[in-house]
């Protein structure tokens, strides 16, 4: 954590419906980028102009052009389009603390399961669905 409090911006989103191995391959990919290039980058998964590479969970999963040797990826619309609504949130608190939103750069970056939403299947059958819900949380500091 850094010393001065002054200097860093935090934003959290809490029990999002997103899947949990997306935004773990998410939060590893953006963790150390500047929060401009994070931002960007998410637009582009978004708009499926660019994918984000899996290193982890990746058995079936095809190869994607323009990764170089991060070949294997997908486009995470769903837990992007999250994900950037927080670096968004983070961005505007950044902005109203007085820091300077181009120099941002996020330090801390982590996705962690949330609680286990119980609902019923469709159709009147009686088994449960249980849906694991997501929290992210960032951190982004000023850099120098």
């Amino acid at each position: 954590m850094p010393e001065d409090e002054s200097k860093i911006a935090r934003a959290i989103g809490r029990d999002m419906d997103i899947s949990f191995k997306h935004a773990v391959l998410i939060c590893d990919k953006l963790r150390g980028m500047m929060l401009r290039d994070a931002i960007n980058l998410l637009d582009a998964v978004i708009k499926l102009d660019m994918s984000i590479p899996f290193r982890r969970f990746n058995k079936g999963v095809g190869h994607r052009k323009g990764l170089g040797r991060d070949a294997i990826g997908k486009y995470p619309a769903k837990a992007a389009q999250h994900i950037l609504r927080i670096l968004r949130n983070l961005e505007n608190n950044a902005d109203y603390k007085g820091l300077d939103v181009d120099r941002l750069r996020i330090k801390h970056i982590q996705a962690q399961k949330g609680i286990a939403r119980r609902k019923r299947k469709p159709k009147g059958r009686w088994a449960i669905w249980r849906t694991q819900l997501v929290s992210v949380q960032v951190i982004a500091e000023e850099s120098q």
